[in-house]
């Protein structure tokens, strides 16, 4: 009973303010205000609000919450668990047993990452020729572009 009267005062105020909005000419502002401050008396006239009033007061509910927070708590720590871990067992055991068998090709007589799959030398570079004033060319440009 005190929560139907509590939803009918705040639409009614939400509609006094709604009037107040239209009659300073913001009439979409105004009909945004009234489409909230309908909403209370939609809730009560649909029941929800005895139902959440129900809900409040029933030590069952307030366990069926404690259960279903449990439950997300378990399935968050799970998914955090597995994303560290690596994934299943299974999975972590097949790429094991992957890896070791791509490690060494199975005709070769030496291991494919050894020493052989680099080149032998690099060419020289040649050193670039950078003096002082080669650095700060383009910033001298710049400034010089910007009348500083």
């Amino acid at each position: 009973m005190i929560a139907e009267t509590v939803c009918s005062a705040v639409s009614a105020a939400g509609l006094g303010i709604a009037a107040v909005t239209a009659y300073r000419k913001r009439f979409l502002a105004a009909a945004r205000i009234a489409a909230y401050s309908l909403v209370p008396v939609g809730l009560v006239m649909t029941g929800a609000v005895g139902w959440v009033a129900d809900t409040a007061f029933s030590p069952t509910a307030w366990a069926g919450f404690a259960v279903l927070g449990g439950a997300w708590l378990l399935f968050m720590t799970t998914r955090a668990v597995e994303r560290r871990g690596g994934g299943t067992r299974k999975e972590r055991k097949a790429a094991a047993r992957a890896a070791q068998r791509d490690a060494v090709a199975p005709a070769s007589s030496a291991p494919s990452l050894g020493q052989a799959s680099r080149p032998a030398s690099r060419p020289a570079t040649k050193p670039r020729a950078t003096g002082a004033g080669d650095d700060f060319s383009d910033i001298e440009a710049i400034l010089k572009k910007h009348g500083i």
